[in-house]
């Protein structure tokens, strides 16, 4: 007999799969099990037993009925009046005739479902188990089910899971053992005071509490190889989230599977009910086989038939609740879509309002396993927030960057404050908050920080640089800026993005905002009110402005730095500088201005002014800036100025002058009239001739006149004898006067990229000057005196 072992493996699918059968396909599995045990039975006997048995056919009286089992006929009268005894032809071949009589009768007279019954049930039945499972083996949609089983028996398993459930239930584990152990040694204490009374407790009476809380079980953090595989789970299910939710494949196979059960059904039910009855016991046969035998009608008898019908009738009847059972999944999957899953049920369970509702295949298989047990949806549901996700991240950060760590990256910086720098980060670890000697805080590029009231702890705080990042701030810790923060930074994408509570710092000293505006609301900025910042002293804007925001007004009485980084916008409307009578230092840095703005000559605090960068050919407004008493320092360069004017000579305050980067061919000898200079930078001009009244000035120490076509130098520039830093390089001089030894004080040197063939030995008078301030090129290095030479290499 063949035993049903070997059919297991289309009978039962793999265990991995259990979770998305639902019951009705574990239950018509078994059923489909016992139609395959009918259909292996049946063929069994079909071979091991002989399936017909024929004897030959009395001949009856005339009129005489003969009765069979199953039916009654009259016997022609042309049969002879008298029956004789049976005599068959003598042959030595009685068995083999016999045993060929039964397989002709078989195959003649046995109608075709009595012979063919146990056949069509093993069949049917494997195409019952086919349809049943072929969704988990067709291509399309197997490697589906298989990542999904995957990822869910992972993220079923997860440590993570169950934190993240525990903590939005408001159960502490930890502390859930706590209690446990609080209420046990409390139980323990009475019993043992209540049998003891006033005696004391012995020594092994006094341990059992201790005991107690020494063996609990204690609920750890996540360890880091938990917090990783927790954290690759959720890149997992993103990405298939993603892949599954484009298609319905897996929903299509499964109804189209279930479809094809039901009409499946249909059809065995139909013949099978219209063709049971054709199970017979005795069967009449007519072989000719006259010649052989001597007889021609045969009776024979079906040896399988009374048991064929009853398994018949059995299998019709399993047949239909398996069928009753298809059409009952039928219903299931068209009464509602399954293509949509809504997780409302388990945001209102966990409190996890994040938790998006999924459709297609994804949707699908959460249906699936609902039925299974909804216990796994719950749990795979923690890997689709966001929320859990960041919780998950957090918990990392802070395995990651311990204070430890974060300690030894602090820095000081350019204010001296202590500072602290993070850098495409996930978050913002909680462990700063423990860096308590932190003065500074940076956050370039981090897209989910959340500023907790533990920011309450860095006393020190006075900092802040936020660089493209994502904030969301607690209010506690609004109330801590406000009273502590003294320098904000923050570079954003859009103007929408800048936080609402910057506006509330009434101790803010700094404010930089770097930005790029549409150009819709470049025209028309949307800063909100500064009114409260009543202690802003430097404002710095980085953007692409027209104008200048009318919210900069509130604070106009008491800024004293205002600093304006155009991208190369045109800035048109400056009238508002006029109300800034407080502003010491101005810069206008690349706004395409084409004239010195007339609002300037009205700030007459103003001491610094930068207009680096901007479209300047003519500065002959510059007169007016002799109304500027506190001037001393003036940025006029990276433009294209080709002339000073002469009434340069008026701005006698000036100490730092700068031309740098322009196209002035010429010097007047006016400017040197401004005797106060310090400072003056005319390098990358085209530059000929220096003139000798430069030795009037008398206080300057920095001169450089680099990249120019400067051939000779004045020996009046050597008569500046507080002169330390000179820079000549990259021009068109051959011979360096010997009265560069008056240069006492000179400690930098640049004459690289010059024509000279030998230098003067009296460069060696130069005490100050170092071999780290002497800039030469290798070449030029040989026309330096030897005493020069030697000093150099000793250094």
């Amino acid at each position: 007999m063949i035993p049903v072992t070997e059919f297991r493996q289309f009978s039962e699918q793999q265990q991995q799969f259990r979770v998305l059968k639902p019951w009705w396909d574990v239950f018509t599995d078994y059923l489909s099990v016992v139609m395959l045990m009918i259909g292996v039975f049946g063929c069994t006997l079909q071979v091991m037993q002989d399936k017909i048995i024929c004897l030959p056919q009395r001949m009856p009286k005339p009129n005489q009925t003969i009765i069979f089992p199953n039916k009654t006929e009259l016997i022609s009268p042309a049969v002879p009046p008298e029956v004789h005894e049976m005599m068959g032809l003598k042959t030595n071949l009685d068995i083999q005739q016999y045993s060929f009589i039964n397989q002709m009768c078989y195959e003649k007279a046995l109608h075709w479902y009595a012979k063919y019954f146990p056949y069509l049930v093993l069949i049917h039945t494997v195409i019952f188990m086919v349809c049943s499972n072929f969704w988990f083996k067709f291509p399309g949609s197997c490697s589906k089910i298989e990542h999904f089983i995957s990822i869910l028996g992972k993220c079923f398993d997860s440590p993570w899971t169950t934190r993240a459930l525990s903590e939005v239930s408001g159960e502490n584990p930890e502390e859930k053992d706590n209690k446990k152990s609080s209420a046990s040694e409390a139980i323990l204490n009475e019993s043992v005071e209540g049998n003891l009374g006033n005696l004391e407790r012995t020594q092994s009476l006094k341990s059992i509490p201790e005991k107690i809380i020494v063996d609990k079980p204690t609920a750890s953090a996540l360890d880091k190889k938990e917090g990783e595989q927790a954290k690759a789970l959720f890149e997992k299910v993103k990405k298939f989230r993603l892949h599954v939710e484009e298609g319905d494949i897996l929903y299509i196979m499964y109804v189209r599977q279930t479809v094809l059960k039901v009409l499946k059904f249909l059809l065995i039910i139909a013949y099978n009910s219209a063709l049971v009855s054709k199970v017979e016991i005795t069967v009449k046969c007519n072989v000719d086989t006259q010649d052989m035998t001597g007889y021609k009608d045969f009776s024979c008898n079906h040896t399988m038939a009374h048991l064929f019908s009853k398994l018949s009738y059995c299998y019709l009847c399993i047949v239909a609740v398996y069928g009753f059972t298809c059409l009952y999944t039928s219903y299931w999957l068209f009464y509602r879509s399954l293509k949509e899953y809504s997780f409302e049920y388990v945001r209102q369970e966990t409190g996890i309002d994040d938790i998006p509702d999924v459709k297609n295949d994804f949707a699908f298989m959460l249906h699936m396993i609902d039925q299974y047990d909804p216990l796994y949806s719950k749990r795979f549901a923690v890997f689709l927030s966001e929320v859990s996700e960041n919780k998950l991240k957090q918990l990392n950060l802070n395995h990651e960057w311990t204070p430890d760590k974060l300690r030894q990256r602090l820095l000081t910086n350019h204010n001296d404050r202590l500072e602290l720098q993070l850098f495409m980060l996930s978050g913002l670890p909680d462990t700063i908050f423990e860096v308590t000697e932190l003065q500074s805080l940076k956050l370039e590029i981090i897209n989910n920080v959340t500023i907790p009231p533990a920011i309450a702890q860095l006393e020190d705080l006075q900092e802040l640089s936020l660089y493209q990042c994502c904030l969301k701030i607690h209010p506690t810790a609004i109330s801590f800026l406000k009273e502590n923060l003294k320098v904000l930074r923050v570079k954003f994408d859009d103007s929408r993005e800048l936080p609402n509570w910057l506006y509330q710092l009434r101790n803010l000293e700094e404010l930089y905002l770097i930005g790029s505006l549409s150009p819709d609301a470049s025209k028309n900025v949307v800063l909100e009110s500064l009114r409260e910042l009543k202690n802003l002293k430097t404002l710095s804007l980085k953007s692409n402005f027209t104008k200048i925001p009318q919210s900069i007004v509130d604070v106009s009485s008491h800024l004293q730095r205002l600093y304006i980084y155009n991208d190369g916008t045109k800035m048109v409307m400056l009238n508002n500088l006029k109300k800034m009578v407080n502003l010491t230092e101005l810069e206008l840095v690349h706004c395409d201005l084409e004239r010195i703005p007339h609002a300037v000559f009205s700030l007459s605090n103003l001491q610094e002014l930068d207009l680096k960068e901007n479209n300047l050919h003519s500065i002959e407004e510059i007169v007016s800036f002799q109304h500027l008493r506190k001037l001393t320092c003036l940025k006029l360069w990276h433009n294209s100025i080709a002339y000073i004017p002469e009434h340069i000579k008026k701005l006698s305050s000036l100490e730092r002058l700068y031309f740098s980067n322009n196209k002035i061919e010429i010097l007047p000898s006016h400017l040197f009239l401004c005797n106060k200079l310090r400072y003056l930078d005319l390098s990358n001009n085209d530059i000929r001739f220096i003139p000798p009244e430069i030795g009037v000035l008398q206080s300057l120490q920095y001169f450089s006149v680099t990249c120019n076509k400067i051939e000779n130098l004045p020996d009046e520039l050597f008569f500046c004898k507080k002169l330390k830093t000179l820079k000549l390089g990259k021009n068109m001089l051959s011979l360096l006067s010997p009265k560069i030894s008056y240069l006492a004080q000179l400690t930098h040197l640049e004459l690289k990229g010059n024509h000279f063939e030998l230098l003067p030995p009296e460069l060696g008078f130069c005490r100050a000057l170092k071999r780290g301030g002497l800039v030469v090129e290798d070449t030029l290095f040989e026309t330096l005196p030897s005493d020069i030479r030697d000093k150099m290499k000793a250094e």
